[in-house]
Parts: C-alpha cells; sequence; structure tokens
C-alpha cells in the first residue's frame, strides 16, 4: 500500500520532521532511511547546473549565457528551450531542483548581478521566467525562482532594509514571482538575503504567508538563501520551510525545542515538511535511493543551442556599413576580451564550464589565422592576473599554523572557496590555516604587481619577503560577497625566466553571515604605452579593426556592487586610439549590463555580446561574418551617463544605501519609465538593436468588443520583412493611459512578440491584453483598479519608437480586480 504524503508525516518523530527543514550539508536534505525517504539535492543555477562542487573546479557542466544574454533574446520560445536543457543539466548532476532563475529588476545599472537578471521592465522578465520555469519542470526538475524579493543590490547585502512603497512591489518587484506561480507552477521560492521594509525576507509573514501562498496560491517549497535565516521561530512561523545550508544553525535542535516551549505549533511543522515533501514527490526525490553521482554530459545539442542562444542575444548598436564582414577582408583583432572566452560572471552562478571558446579562437576557426592580426593593447581586469602554477598546500588544524601538518594536496591555481569539511572531514571549513607554495617563473623581467585577497587572513612572501599583507590590517571589502577584504597589492622585481618562491599564508577568521573561507592571489607586469602603440599599427595594417573591451566576471559578480558604468582601465583610451587608425573600427562590447561609451561617434560599428555561455568566440563570430543574425534587443536602457540612473542620487539613502537601509524613491518610475518621465535621452533604448535586414509594421486593427466586460483588448498587426535577408524583429505593445487617477508611467510594456521572417515575407501577427495590462494597484483597496478613460496602445520596435497607435476608451466606474 503506498503511503501518502500525510501517512509520511504522521508516521514521523519530530525530530525526523524537523530534520527535513534543514539541509544536511550545502546541497542537500538528510534522508530518513527508517521511512524510505530520499534526499532532495539542489544544484546552482541558472546558467548552468554546477552541481555539489565547490565555485571552482569540479565536475564540468555545459555554460549557457547568463541572464541578461537571454533576456536581450526577447524570444520566449527559446527560454522554454533553454530551461529544458538545463534539466538535463541539472539530472546529469544528481540534482532534483535547480536555483534558479534569477528574477530581481535591474534598478541599477552598477548592480553587480545585473549580469544574472532578465531585464529592467517587469512583464518582460516575468515572460521570459515563466518559460524557462515550464522548460525547466517538463523535465521534472524544480525551479527555484530567487530573490524574493527586493534584492536588487549587493551592497551590505546579508542586511540592508529594501525600503519599497506596497505599490511599487506591486507593480514592479513581484510581478516575475507572481507570473512564476500562477502561470508557471514554480515550485520552490528563495528568499533574498535582505530585509524588505525592516523584515528580514526570510521571516517576512506578508510575503512568505499573505502574499506568496495566501493570495497567489502557491504551493510549493520557500527556502533560504544559503545562511539568510536569521531566527528559529520567527522564519518556520513566517512560512520559510528550509533553511540552507547544512548542517542547520537555527534548526535542528533549537526548533525542535521551541516546539516543546510552545514557539512553534505542530501544525505549523507539518505544514512545512508538507511543503518540502510535494517538491520531492514531484521531483522524483521521494523514493530516490539511489547513489549521488555526477557526470560531465558535453551534449552536441547543448553545443548548438548555446551557440545559437548567445548569437540570438546579441545587440547591434551600430553599423555605418562594415558589418557583416565580407569575405577576404584582413582583421585586426584587438583588446583584452579578445583572446580570453568572457563566457560568464561571478559569484554562485559560475561553475567549471566544458570547455570556453575565445573570440579569437572563434574567428581562427571561422576565416583562419592567416587573415587575422593580435594585439592586446591594454588590461581590464579587477584584480591582478591570477597565478596559474601548482602549489603544494599544508593544511593545520588550527589558526596558527602550528603543530603537525593535517593534510597535504596540491592546487592548480592559487584561488580557492572552502566551503563545507576539507581534507577527507579532518578539518572544519571555519577553523583551519594553511601554507601554500610554489614557483613562479617571469617572462619578462620587470617590476611585478603582486595581489591578495582573502576571507580569512593573509601573507604573500616571494623569495622569503614580505610582499603582500592582507593579515595585519585585514578589512572587510569588497571580494567573496563582501566577506573578504580588498586586494592588497604589492610589488616585486623579477628576472626573466629566473624562478621565484611564492609562499601564501593563510589562516580563517570569525565571519558574520556566509562561513566563507577563500583565497586568491594574483601576479602580473602591467601593460603600458607601448602596447597601445603596438595595437594601433596592428590597427593600421587591417581592414576591420575588432576591438574586444568590455568587464569580466571580477567586476560583474555577486557580492560586490560597480564602481561605476566607465569601461574599466585604459579601455576608453583604446577604442579612441584604434578608431583613429582605423575607420572600420567595430567594438565588441562584453559586459553584464550598460557602459558608459565616449567613444560612441568615433567608431563604425558595435556589438554587445554579454556574456554569451561557453560558446562564446564562434557565437560572435557567426554575427560579425552574418552567418547569425544579431537577434538581441536591450533588456535594459543604456543611459548616456551613471547619473542618469533611476537609482542614482545625491542623496546616499537611495543608492547605495544609508543607516542599514536603501530607499527605493523613484517608485514605479524604474527603467525607461523613468527617463520618459524626466525628459532624459539615453544612449540607447529600451528595446533598442539593429538588425541586418529592415522590417515594417502595418495593417493595425484592434478589437476592444470585450473591454468593457472583461478588460480584453485584441490587437493584430502586419509585420513585413522588407530586406534582402532572413532575420527577426521584436514588436513591442505599451499601454499608455491618459489622466489616470495616480502617478503612472507614460507607458509600460505589456506585450511582446519575437518573429522570424524571410526576404519579403509578411505575416499577421497578433497579441491579447487583459484586464491587468491597463490596471494600476489600489494600496487602499488591496485591489488591482482599472479607471476608465483612454488608453494609448503603442507599437515600435523600441521604447523610444512608436511605429502604431491606436486608442481604446473604458466607460463606466473603476474596475476592481480581484
Amino acid at each position: 500500500m503506498t503511503r501518502t504524503i500525510d501517512d509520511l508525516i504522521d508516521a514521523m518523530t519530530l525530530k525526523e520532521q524537523v530534520s527535513l527543514l534543514s539541509g544536511e550539508d550545502f546541497w542537500s536534505l538528510p534522508a530518513i532511511e527508517r521511512l524510505d525517504i530520499g534526499k532532495l539535492r539542489v544544484t546552482d543555477g541558472p546558467n548552468g547546473a554546477r552541481g555539489g562542487g565547490s565555485l571552482l573546479g569540479g565536475v564540468k557542466s555545459a555554460c549557457f549565457p547568463v541572464g541578461i544574454g537571454l533576456g536581450a533574446t526577447w524570444n520566449v520560445e527559446l527560454l522554454e528551450e533553454i530551461g529544458a536543457a538545463l534539466a538535463h543539466e541539472a539530472k546529469s548532476k544528481g540534482a532534483h531542483m535547480l536555483l534558479a532563475p534569477t528574477v530581481n529588476i535591474q534598478r541599477s545599472v552598477t548592480n553587480g548581478r545585473n549580469f544574472e537578471c532578465y531585464s529592467e521592465d517587469p512583464v518582460l522578465t516575468a515572460e521570459l521566467a515563466s518559460a524557462y520555469i515550464v522548460g525547466l519542470q517538463g523535465q521534472g526538475i524544480a525551479a527555484t525562482i530567487k530573490h524574493f524579493a527586493g534584492n536588487e543590490s549587493e551592497i551590505e547585502r546579508t542586511t540592508i532594509s529594501s525600503i519599497i512603497d506596497e505599490r511599487t512591489l506591486r507593480e514592479v518587484y513581484f510581478v516575475p514571482f507572481e507570473w512564476a506561480v500562477k502561470k508557471a507552477g514554480a515550485m520552490g521560492v528563495m528568499t533574498a538575503y535582505n530585509r524588505v521594509n525592516g523584515i528580514y525576507a526570510s521571516e517576512h509573514n506578508w510575503l512568505i504567508s499573505d502574499v506568496l501562498r495566501g493570495e497567489w496560491g502557491f504551493d510549493g517549497l520557500v527556502m533560504s538563501d544559503w545562511f539568510g535565516s536569521h531566527s528559529t521561530a520567527e522564519t518556520v512561523n513566517a512560512g520559510l520551510d528550509l533553511e540552507m545550508p547544512g548542517p542547520p544553525r537555527d534548526r535542528g535542535a533549537k526548533l525542535v525545542a521551541a516546539v516543546e516551549a510552545g514557539e512553534v505549533s505542530r501544525e505549523t511543522i507539518r505544514a512545512r515538511v508538507r511543503a518540502v515533501l510535494s517538491v520531492m514527490e514531484r521531483t522524483g526525490a521521494l523514493h530516490d535511493r539511489r547513489a549521488h553521482e555526477e557526470h560531465a554530459n558535453d551534449r552536441p545539442e547543448h553545443r548548438a543551442l548555446i551557440r545559437r542562444a548567445g548569437a540570438e542575444g546579441m545587440v547591434l548598436l551600430k553599423n555605418d556599413n562594415v558589418l557583416p564582414l565580407t569575405a577576404g577582408q584582413r582583421i585586426a583583432v584587438i583588446g583584452p576580451n579578445a583572446k580570453t572566452a568572457q563566457i560568464m560572471g561571478g559569484g554562485s552562478s559560475q561553475l567549471n564550464p566544458h570547455y570556453r571558446v575565445s573570440p579569437w579562437e572563434g574567428l581562427v576557426s571561422a576565416v583562419g589565422e592567416d587573415a587575422l592580426g593580435y594585439a592586446p593593447g591594454c588590461g581590464n581586469s579587477r584584480f591582478q592576473p591570477l597565478l596559474q602554477a601548482k602549489l603544494q598546500v599544508e593544511y593545520f588544524a588550527n589558526r596558527t599554523l602550528s603543530g603537525n601538518v593535517v593534510h597535504v594536496e596540491t592546487m592548480e591555481a592559487a584561488e580557492a572557496f572552502w566551503l563545507d569539511r576539507i581534507a577527507q572531514g579532518k578539518i572544519s571549513s571555519d577553523r583551519f590555516s594553511a601554507r601554500l607554495k610554489a614557483q613562479f617563473v617571469p617572462e619578462e623581467a620587470g617590476i611585478y604587481r603582486l595581489g591578495v585577497a582573502s576571507a580569512g587572513l593573509s601573507k604573500v612572501y616571494v623569495n622569503g619577503t614580505l610582499v603582500a599583507d592582507a593579515w595585519t590590517n585585514w578589512t572587510r571589502g569588497r571580494t567573496f560577497f563582501e566577506e573578504g577584504c580588498d586586494e592588497v597589492v604589492g610589488e616585486v622585481a623579477l628576472d626573466a625566466g629566473k624562478p621565484a618562491e611564492i609562499i601564501i599564508e593563510f589562516a580563517t577568521k570569525d565571519h558574520s553571515a556566509l562561513g566563507l573561507a577563500a583565497l586568491r592571489v594574483g601576479i602580473g607586469l602591467p601593460l603600458g604605452d607601448a602596447a597601445i602603440a603596438a595595437a594601433v599599427g596592428t590597427a593600421a595594417n587591417a581592414d576591420v579593426a575588432l576591438v574586444f573591451v568590455g568587464r569580466n566576471g571580477e567586476w560583474d559578480t555577486e557580492g560586490s556592487d560597480l564602481p561605476g558604468i566607465e569601461l574599466p582601465g585604459r579601455q576608453n583610451e583604446l577604442v579612441s586610439a584604434i578608431a583613429r587608425a582605423n575607420r572600420n573600427t567595430v567594438v565588441v562590447l562584453q559586459t553584464g549590463g550598460p557602459i558608459e561609451m565616449p567613444w560612441i561617434d568615433e567608431v563604425a560599428g558595435i556589438v554587445q555580446a554579454w556574456y554569451p555561455g561557453q560558446e562564446a568566440g564562434n557565437a560572435i563570430a557567426d554575427v560579425l561574418l552574418g552567418k547569425a543574425e544579431p537577434g538581441g534587443r536591450l533588456p535594459q536602457t543604456f543611459p548616456v551617463r551613471w547619473s542618469d540612473n533611476p537609482a542614482y542620487s545625491q542623496d546616499p539613502r537611495v543608492y547605495p544605501g544609508m543607516d542599514g537601509g536603501v530607499e527605493y524613491r523613484e517608485g514605479v518610475f524604474v527603467g525607461y519609465r523613468h527617463y520618459e518621465r524626466h525628459g532624459i535621452s539615453p544612449l540607447f533604448p529600451f528595446g533598442f538593436g539593429l538588425s541586418y535586414t529592415d522590417f515594417s509594421l502595418g495593417e493595425l486593427s484592434v478589437d476592444n468588443t470585450r473591454f468593457e466586460a472583461d478588460g480584453t483588448v485584441t490587437v493584430s498587426l502586419d509585420v513585413r520583412n522588407m530586406g534582402a535577408r532572413a532575420g527577426s524583429t521584436v514588436v513591442q505593445l505599451y499601454v499608455a493611459p491618459e489622466n489616470a487617477p495616480v502617478a503612472r508611467p507614460e507607458k509600460e510594456l505589456k506585450a511582446l512578440a519575437k518573429i522570424g521572417l524571410t526576404p519579403g515575407e509578411t505575416r499577421r501577427l497578433t497579441m491579447t491584453l487583459d484586464a491587468r495590462a491597463f490596471a494600476y494597484f489600489d494600496v487602499e483597496n488591496q485591489v488591482w483598479a482599472v479607471a476608465p478613460g483612454l488608453y494609448r496602445l503603442q507599437l515600435g520596435t523600441d521604447s523610444a519608437t512608436t511605429m502604431l497607435a491606436e486608442k481604446v476608451e473604458r466607460m463606466g466606474r473603476i474596475a476592481m480586480l480581484r
């Protein structure tokens, strides 16, 4: 006889019930063998499935484009396809839940995690996230949509309070989560680290119990972010089912005691356990007793999908008849990102990819090395280049580098995350020290810069001399999820070819939130004027110069916001110098968000390539050579300057925050709504993107016969490819209320459709708006309200361009939607 979930709960002791409400380790829940209950296993996403390894190394995985790159595709069907592929990736790592997608709104252009999110717009985000979830869960892997809610910055991220009024929450920041629950049936929700209006998200009864479960009908599992639970009774009573990771800090014996003391009812415990078991049942984890195995499945179909998706997300921002490139051209390949494959951002989404294809490698494969010339020009690293050498690591079971060495191992690079017990369980990751030894052989003589950053205490010696000290006066900075110090840099003179002995000493220290020990050491010889001069010479001798600039996962990373949106280092100088040497200069950008472009009028072409996954170089080459269309449209407005952004303010309470709080004072006027409200012209508007062909929109018809009855309006129009190449365009439908009873944006995106057409092809496109597309949230009456009056329907291919327009009118009284 098969036992139901309630039967299983009845059969459990209180201790067993409580055991399912926190992790056993970093990635799984404990099994209850007595009742044949298996382990629920999770793995990080959202641009892959890392498995149970560290943030470095581990079993290899497929690396897909990052969130903003997928957001730029504006392709709902593609996101569903990617979700299904990621389900296979999660299964290859023995996981039942993927910690994805990330759907926080791109409020600021400096958010370190901007790259991981889809868009500044809630409807675009919601459409794409819902499709991703449908694809993922359709293959039996649970989605865990995150981070609920108000996690739009990485500054003081584990404690800061996001101060957001209810109407703004409802109309902007809740929308992707609401759609994920109501339309896609998301099985998992992860709470944010931060507080929301003074209360930690993980113990926010209104967020979790009232809105998520009560109003939206969520019936899945709510988990904390890693170490994001801060209490026992409060989180359980508020509706947080699962504390992660394990072993438990706030639950376990503490929660048993809270139940026995009457602080948490037994029925509440049953409800939390029921949520966990229901997701285990739906994902097959409930009776999954297989040994945990992880596999590196490098699937050809995933390679092809990643390459296609990468190209489809690339946005052609400028093209003065220089792209696509033509056969036989001599091509200069220049810049810090030319021979380095920048495939992903930093933080919990990073993984060990099957491979990385750089732009240089992609171009060599496509046109041959004889057609190419190369020069780096300058660097763009945030830190010194990672020390790549074989290191011997000696571990001590204390913080003083004393006594017996309890474990010895080797590392291939001077970078480590110690997240759990190490040395086969001999050493706890929060109380140990280590001595790392390596040899570094300089290729050139010069004054080298050596840098160290650590979550813990560290010193670096070169040939016996202390060069970088992050021990004596260690100060918390912006590395390792705000648990590490800023990089401490020293200088040392080295001779070419002469080995230098490097000794690194490390010891853990008391931490504040994440239980993290980490270390990174880099060493390098800075590029100077001669490197830019050499790049100029290479560009001058070519027919076209491709300049690969931008950032990397050191800058675009969880745990640290950007200091601004200028290109790091001397990259702006490099672009201008190359443009002076070659009028056919194309800038290929790889960033996780907008940048300032002081050289925009000097170059012939600009392509925004984002971080497109492991096929980066092939996808970039496909677009540059015209083998694939640049199918992307901007999911985030590019401002002329950082100060134009809605989160920018002279008042630090608006950004980056002050006295433990950050005020979302712009309210619903986020993204393009802000620029339009204040009459600020952006560098490139939301939704913008050029094609290698031309399109026309026409023959518009609007059916509003059901508008009075149920709020439905249907819009139909013809879309025609006017050019000689196949291509795609994105039709964007905005709703603009006239004389609204409350302050509303000039217009808001409410429907979108991506359509591909062959040369000369015309197709009829239909989009349907429901009542919510016309509504605002009435806080006083706690309803969505559609006011009587005129609404303009504006259709175009970006937020600044209206190609077709029509008006509909609603009569009578305000309609209340519940």
